[in-house]
């Protein structure tokens, strides 16, 4: 089994249990905003930690940095505050499960998106992969109040189709950004170009959403800090998934990753289950089948 496939699974399971506490924080104490940067402020602290036990137990050099690096991790860190925000607003208008399966569009998004930025092409296998995962994520973009008069346009062209499509694109831009600026560190082995990254990345969107909030919610940053308990171990949750995702990019093209990290639909069903007691329809649960179908066949095929 190569590298990047348990490396990815590790990250999509502490990805999972981020959104689960980031949604716990919406619905008790926080706005969209406030958790959203929960998940920022206390994972930058933590990169650093990594990154400072590499270079100083003499395990790894420091790599050098450049302006592609730089441009293409903003891009990437503006793209993940975004599309972050965009999955904690949708936790108001579905649950849980539907959720994050509506965001994992990002799987077909990241391919075209890593294609024109990258230059990353995808084999014929990994296409079908990738369309028969789509095809379960269309099953899931219904809303969830359909009356007999309800026609397709409603179940198409709704808000919370909309805010997965949004954040579906949104991740695909970063996860290439990512890729990228990994790839474009002067030197290093995959540790500590994907923890140096992190680095950066979430320093720099920590000092984003600290302006942004200040200027728009003052309040919020208040209220993060005072709920540290729950906001810190999202930030560790956070750091955990995105040193993963930051290992599997540099390991491996980024719809690759994007495609097998949606093993996360069966811990987010299980998390819906167990811990909010949600429940999930016939047409949910065969939307969920089909996603897990393409992850067995992308699995297969590489």
């Amino acid at each position: 089994m190569e590298l990047w496939i348990p490396i990815t699974i590790f990250a999509a399971f502490a990805q999972n249990l981020r959104f689960m506490l980031q949604k716990q924080l919406k619905a008790t104490r926080l706005s969209t905003g406030g958790a959203t940067f929960a998940r920022f402020v206390f994972a930058a602290p933590l990169a650093i930690l990594l990154v400072w036990a590499l270079v100083a137990g003499g395990w790894r050099d420091l790599p050098g940095a450049n302006l592609r690096f730089f441009s293409l991790a903003m891009i990437g860190g503006v793209s993940q505050i975004m599309a972050t925000a965009c999955v904690v607003a949708l936790f108001a208008s579905r649950n849980f499960t539907v959720g994050i399966t509506l965001k994992k569009t990002e799987t077909i998004q990241t391919a075209l998106i890593a294609f024109l930025l990258l230059g990353e092409t995808v084999s014929r296998w990994g296409i079908i992969a990738i369309v028969i995962g789509l095809a379960g994520v269309v099953l899931l973009a219904d809303p969830p109040d359909r009356g007999s008069t309800t026609g397709w346009r409603a179940r198409l062209f709704n808000r919370s189709s909309g805010l997965g499509l949004l954040s579906g694109a949104l991740f695909g831009v970063s996860a290439a950004g990512y890729r990228g600026a990994s790839l474009a560190l002067g030197s290093g082995d995959f540790l500590i170009r994907a923890a140096a990254t992190l680095v950066f990345v979430t320093l720099f969107q920590s000092l984003i959403m600290a302006a942004w909030l200040g200027w728009r919610e003052p309040g919020q940053l208040g209220k993060v800090f005072a709920a540290w308990r729950t906001t810190a171990l999202v930030g560790l949750a956070g750091v955990l998934g995105s040193l993963g995702w930051f290992m599997a990019f540099t390991l491996q093209h980024a719809a690759y990753v994007k495609a097998l990290g949606q093993v996360e639909l069966i811990f987010t069903f299980l998390t819906s289950w167990l811990v909010f007691r949600e429940t999930t329809s016939r047409r949910e649960l065969s939307g969920i089948a089909l996603v897990i179908a393409s992850i067995i066949v992308l699995v297969l095929v590489l």
